[in-house]
């Protein structure tokens, strides 16, 4: 099988890449490198079933080549991250909705089956925790931009939705719960290798907002196990699948374990959000996933525990930084 990942320079990309080689697969990758890394695909460049394209996912040109030799494509090119999203909110809007339209008109016109990255932001302010694929989004007001991301994988949704319902085309969404493993990056404003580092370097852990919001973190190569499966099953086409685990944790816990398990002198600093973002930033107190369809559907469940994730990504950074 030949796949195509978009954004596969990326955190979660270069693991699922590394997982489909591994399968036998042949891998194209293509990534702008705007937030991707070569550093995360560096291992894999004298493998002979991948290929890298430097390159942006609105090359109409570009994107019919890759898409026409593929049999299946991995859409997870994105602009990701908070302080991405809050510094730069019209890339935001241009690179998701934009670049998801273009993928999804090329792979309808040769008839390729589909994985569309999404976001539990997408259920905005909600608070019908755990939340369920079907349930409503309560999204905040457009003088925020810290909703434009969430407002752009929503409409990735409906666009994914509506190729399936008119044209039959082979559409499987996945709402991402905040994935986390190796060679994620805090730049962007990414909580755990952020505390990380902060604790591996004896520096404050800098807790934005009160501390008391709650996340679950789900490690990287579950989810990648997640994508694979929902791609390999036909009933999964045209439906929302969250990905995730029901571990949860608050902020301010987390900062706790973490310069526990690092034995750091660290000490934590709580920051208001306009300090930290230097804007007004809406956040959401809990997100935690309903996964009961994805385990009906492909029999998938998280098996990794919240602290040993943990570690996992602390003796990777402590080996070298990255």
């Amino acid at each position: 099988m030949r796949a195509l990942v978009t954004g596969g320079a990326g955190f979660i990309g270069s693991h699922l890449t590394e997982r489909l080689l591994r399968d036998g697969h042949h891998v194209s990758v293509i990534d702008n490198l705007s937030t991707g890394s070569l550093k995360n695909i560096e291992h894999l460049k004298g493998h002979r079933d991948f290929e890298f394209v430097t390159g942006d996912i609105r090359n109409t040109v570009l994107m019919t080549t890759l898409i026409e030799r593929s049999d299946v494509i991995y859409h997870l090119a994105a602009a990701v991250g908070v302080r991405l999203i809050a510094e730069d909110p019209v890339r935001t809007i241009q690179t998701n909705i934009g670049g998801t339209e273009i993928v999804l008109d090329i792979a309808n016109t040769f008839g390729r089956k589909i994985l569309l990255a999404s976001s539990s932001e997408v259920y905005g302010k909600s608070e019908a925790v755990p939340f369920r694929e079907e349930d409503d989004l309560v999204l905040g007001s457009t003088s925020l931009s810290r909703w434009a991301y969430a407002c752009s994988k929503a409409i990735d949704e409906f666009l994914g939705q509506a190729y399936y319902q008119q044209y039959g085309l082979g559409v499987v969404i996945g709402r991402f719960f905040n994935t986390v493993g190796p060679r994620q990056t805090g730049q962007y404003g990414m909580v755990v290798p952020r505390f990380i580092q902060m604790a591996l370097n004896n520096e404050p852990v800098l807790v934005y907002g009160t501390g008391k919001q709650t996340r679950c973190f789900c490690y990287v190569a579950d989810l990648v196990e997640a994508l694979i499966g929902l791609m390999n099953c036909e009933q999964a086409a045209g439906k929302v699948y969250n990905i995730g685990t029901s571990e949860e944790i608050s902020i301010e816990d987390l900062a706790d374990k973490i310069i526990d398990m690092t034995g750091s002198r660290s000490q934590k600093k709580f920051v208001p959000y306009e300090i930290a973002y230097g804007r007004p930033i809406e956040d959401m107190m809990r997100r935690v996933p309903s996964t009961e369809r994805i385990k009906e559907t492909i029999g998938w469940e998280p098996r990794t525990r919240l602290d040993e994730t943990l570690q996992t990504i602390i003796d990777r950074l402590k080996r070298n930084g990255s």
